[in-house]
């Protein structure tokens, strides 16, 4: 339905005025058009008619920023283009939120690593064997692994420490960890 370009021009100056009749001539008149506009790009009746309902109102509401050297179905129809755009960007943020629920359902089947109780009685009972036999080293070896391995100091720091050169602290932690070894092999 072609409008006459004079009466539409009266009708957005009273709706600019604020005029409900005017209002209410402009959705009868534009409504099909943004409506059908919209129904092609959603595929959806109802997306379609909402979008087409907020077209309106934010067109109603914006109706002193249109400017008359334009058409005015074209600024509804951009108006409404761009609601559609902003609905899709919501889809795709409620896409990435359904995503991530699946993802977080999936989270549930990763193994736990951190240690049971019983892991940690086990790893206590390990560690106390594993000291008993430290025990059994001279106490030159009991000190460089105690040293290295439970204060974890640099070769440099247990050179420092125990006054001998860096080689003789590689050579006797070598030969403290062969010694612990057969302890173990043995026990």
């Amino acid at each position: 339905m072609e409008i006459d370009k004079k009466k539409l021009n009266i009708q957005i100056l009273k709706a600019k005025n604020g005029s409900q009749s005017a209002f209410s001539f402009l959705l009868d008149a534009f409504w099909n058009d943004v409506y059908n506009y919209q129904l092609r790009k959603t595929q959806n009746e109802n997306d379609a008619e909402d979008i087409t309902i907020r077209t309106f109102s934010k067109a109603f509401d914006k109706i002193e920023t249109y400017d008359d050297k334009y058409v005015f179905k074209t600024w509804l129809i951009t108006i409404s283009k761009n609601l559609h755009i902003d609905l899709l960007r919501k889809k795709n943020i409620s896409i990435a939120t359904d995503t991530s629920k699946e993802q977080e359902k999936s989270a549930y089947l990763v193994a736990d690593e951190n240690p049971t109780p019983e892991d940690k009685i086990i790893t206590e009972q390990n560690l106390a064997k594993l000291l008993k036999d430290i025990k059994q080293l001279k106490p030159k070896y009991q000190e460089i692994i105690q040293l290295r391995y439970f204060q974890e100091l640099s070769y440099k720091e247990i050179s420092e420490q125990i006054n001998e050169s860096m080689n003789n602290v590689k050579v006797k932690l070598l030969r403290a960890k062969k010694l612990l070894a057969e302890i173990i092999k043995d026990s």
